[in-house]
């Protein structure tokens, strides 16, 4: 058996596995694979239905606000918020917290002024910056919520005088959300949701259509509402997948029921990591991701006959970016507590073959 930490793609319910896997097959007793069956098609229009009513039932996504499936990644989103919502001459303001946040901010000076409150740069993003001042003549406020590369996250979102622009990408349905407090939430499907290839996208209807500037169709918010996400063919694979993944979730109880426990598997490996002299963490206390665990070897020497024995194992994706360094532990919504377990058992392992 292996356990997956991989960052993303990241592990799936075996259970979602082995219907899709079904699927490609024979989709719903059609006869025709999943792969092949055409997207206007009464099964996969059903398909695309479920979807979207999961997703405004399991976030509580509230009147005035649509759901998009789209292509592209997250990254492509990078562009299209402020494509969408920055007027021209317009100012945009950015949190800057790792990687992704700064590839976002880059794209919207593409498109206007930009505006970055505050960064934690200059200490290698192991902390979210607290003290700053969202400027009230910005069109909107941009932030990313958990970073997966430096193990941090928001653990509240901050009051804005503006609206806010969120990527979940990488915990999306792993905690109860306020939707009515952001403009619009983003997020790649490949970490809580689904596999990769599809964007889940949930914008506020009244901020569109204000830039006053023309929209290519494709990037257009606009356009993709009234198309339903069928503009064009859209990756039905992915959201036949993420549908599997959202049932999944909900069957479980929801985000709450998967907010426990993932609170549980955070706990239980800081708490080792913090425990164990071999180790230690790298983002501050009190703004660690309860998604990408992020820790290193005291001794450096230590890492890779660590990641050795993980891999003896079954223990796969542990190793940390190469920008860090060390270890990431990624515990998204389908990893089971027993898979930590396993983990914590070989730090101590280790730890006693090297006392």
């Amino acid at each position: 058996m292996k356990h997956n930490f991989g960052a993303g793609p990241g592990i799936l319910p075996h259970e979602v596995l082995k219907q899709a896997a079904a699927a490609v097959i024979d989709f719903n007793g059609t006869g025709l694979s999943l792969l092949e069956i055409s997207h206007r098609s009464p099964e996969f229009e059903a398909v695309l239905d479920e979807a979207v009513k999961l997703v405004k039932e399991l976030f509580g996504v509230p009147e005035g606000y649509s759901v998009l499936f789209l292509q592209g990644g997250a990254s492509t989103q990078f562009a299209l918020a402020p494509y969408n919502l920055l007027p021209d001459g317009g100012k945009a303001a950015y949190l800057e917290t790792g990687v992704w946040a700064n590839k976002a901010l880059k794209e919207a000076k593409f498109f206007g002024e930009v505006e970055v409150v505050a960064t934690s740069k200059e200490s290698n993003f192991t902390y979210i910056p607290k003290d700053f001042t969202i400027p009230a003549d910005a069109a909107y406020f941009h932030i990313t919520s958990n970073n997966t590369i430096y193990g941090t996250q928001l653990q509240q979102f901050p009051k804005s005088p503006v609206p806010v622009v969120c990527d979940m990408s990488s915990d999306i349905f792993s905690r109860k959300v306020n939707v009515a407090d952001f403009g619009l939430i983003y997020a790649g499907a490949q970490k809580n949701m689904g596999p990769a290839g599809v964007t889940l996208v949930i914008v506020k209807d009244d901020l569109l259509g204000k830039t006053g500037r023309k929209i290519p169709a494709m990037f257009n918010y606009q356009v993709q509402i009234e198309g339903g996400s069928m503009y064009n063919t859209p990756p039905c694979f992915a959201i036949y997948v993420s549908m599997l993944t959202l049932k999944w979730l909900k069957a479980k109880g929801g985000v709450p029921a998967i907010e426990s426990e993932n609170n549980e598997k955070a706990r239980v490996l800081y708490e080792e990591i913090d425990r164990n002299p071999l180790f230690k963490a790298v983002a501050v206390v009190e703004d660690r991701s309860r998604m990408n665990v992020c820790f290193v070897a005291e001794n450096p020497e230590h890492e890779k006959p660590f990641l050795k024995l993980c891999d003896e194992k079954g223990i796969v994706g542990l190793k940390g970016h190469r920008s860090v360094g060390g270890f990431r532990a990624s515990i998204y919504n389908a990893l089971p507590i027993t898979s930590v377990y396993v983990l914590i058992d070989a730090m101590r392992e280790f730890a006693e073959k090297n006392k």
